[in-house]
């Protein structure tokens, strides 16, 4: 009967799959170009960062600290009135992709900032006794040398977004979340609810060996 049913709802679950995928990949970009640069000012703008910067380092590690722990089925619905400002709208797809992308962007600032810490402060040291500026420590040694650790904390965010994401039809953002919950929990079938997570699993598990495979090329530069 279940089988059946799950046979029946293909193209949904098709549709569903493909609207995680979309939204995800889309997050992930924003949420990537966000957080890298509020952890790069993070970690640069401390005391004895190469821009340090005591009251912007306060006012960004306050903002941080402030909206990082917020469970996202709560700041999703926080963030309504701000992505209607932003993307026209405060429901539907665009409106979880602005949410996820915001809520991702903290998560990975803290997590750049961290990995950042794995770079040896004697090759920017040097960097800098040989004259390169400030930007170009940044961006030709710094990332450079903290890339394999960045793309593991890149991997994290991944599957956190993707963890998100199941969450967004809260505000009708679809995907295979509210697939789950539509046509498998209110159900009652089990057999749809399963099939369901096992796809978010396998997107979980394909995304993370990419994300090993890269941090380890790069870590044997």
């Amino acid at each position: 009967m279940g089988d059946t049913r799950l046979f029946e709802l293909g193209p949904d679950l098709w549709e569903a799959f493909g609207q995680t995928l979309g939204t995800v990949a889309i997050a992930l970009f924003f949420g990537v170009l966000l957080g890298t640069l509020i952890g790069l000012a993070l970690y640069t703008t401390r005391a004895g960062g190469i821009y340090a910067n005591r009251p912007v380092f306060v006012v960004l590690n306050f903002l941080v600290n402030f909206f990082r722990p917020i469970p996202f089925v709560i700041f999703i619905g926080a963030a309504q009135p701000l992505a209607r400002v932003v993307v026209g709208t405060g429901f539907g797809i665009e409106a979880a992709i602005f949410a996820l992308a915001l809520a991702a962007g903290f998560f990975i600032s803290r997590v750049v900032e961290q990995n950042l810490f794995s770079v040896d402060p004697g090759v920017v040291e040097a960097a800098r006794a040989m004259g390169a500026s400030r930007a170009r420590v940044v961006f030709t040694v710094l990332l450079p040398e903290g890339l394999g650790p960045l793309i593991l904390g890149y991997t994290f965010a991944f599957v956190a977004i993707v963890d998100a994401s199941a969450i967004a039809g809260v505000v009708g953002g679809g995907g295979l979340g509210s697939f789950a919950l539509r046509y498998g929990f209110r159900q009652f079938d089990p057999v749809v609810t399963w099939a369901t997570v096992l796809i978010i699993v396998v997107i979980v598990q394909l995304g993370q060996l990419l994300g090993n495979v890269l941090a380890r090329k790069v870590l044997r530069r």
